[in-house]
């Protein structure tokens, strides 16, 4: 009897790796703080991941993503942002500089990672990834870029800069990713 479950063992490890490897969820980040931060810790959660800026013309939408993550947390929504300079170099601070700015400023407490690069061949493995998904019109723009990631980590899609975190089509695509009671 072990033998034979000793050979399904070894027939399913290779199907739950090669599981393991799809999806936004084989990406990790380093949170702002300078831990790992693995996508697949959020496997089961639906993550509205953004990049950010704290000098850009854009930079109230850190209210919006607090107020939306302070809505739909308890339901299962992760809103992550990764700041960038990669637009106008409009994010020139530390990773300290812009933890205090997003807290003092907008009482933000969703994670935060540390500094990417969202755009082009440097870009962050995740990024280069949702754009060979999703196509180039999906690749971030400006600052505020947001991609929705479903519970399972594959992409539900994405909303453009000038779209606000807290507009109807957002939450909407957010609330039919999420599981539970509204």
């Amino acid at each position: 009897m072990s033998r034979v479950l000793a050979i399904l063992v070894l027939l399913v490890l290779p199907l739950g790796a090669q599981a393991a490897e799809t999806g936004a969820h084989r990406f990790a980040f380093t949170s702002i703080e300078g831990e790992p931060l693995p996508l697949e810790s959020f496997r089961g959660k639906t993550l509205l991941l953004v990049n950010t800026a704290s000098r850009c013309g854009f930079t109230h939408q850190y209210a919006d993503l607090q107020a939306v993550w302070q809505r739909y947390r308890d339901r299962g929504l992760v809103v992550l942002g990764v700041p960038s300079n990669d637009f106008g170099g409009q994010e020139p601070g530390s990773e300290a500089e812009i933890k205090e700015f997003c807290e003092v400023n907008f009482s933000v407490d969703f994670p935060l990672t540390e500094k990417a690069q969202v755009k082009g061949a440097a870009a962050h493995p995740f990024y280069r990834w949702a754009r060979e998904e999703l196509g180039s019109q999906a690749a971030p723009r400006w600052n505020f870029h947001k991609y929705l990631i479903g519970p399972d980590g594959a992409l539900i899609g994405w909303f453009p800069t000038d779209m606000s975190p807290s507009s109807d089509d957002v939450t909407r695509a957010i609330e039919a990713s999420l599981s539970g009671p509204s």
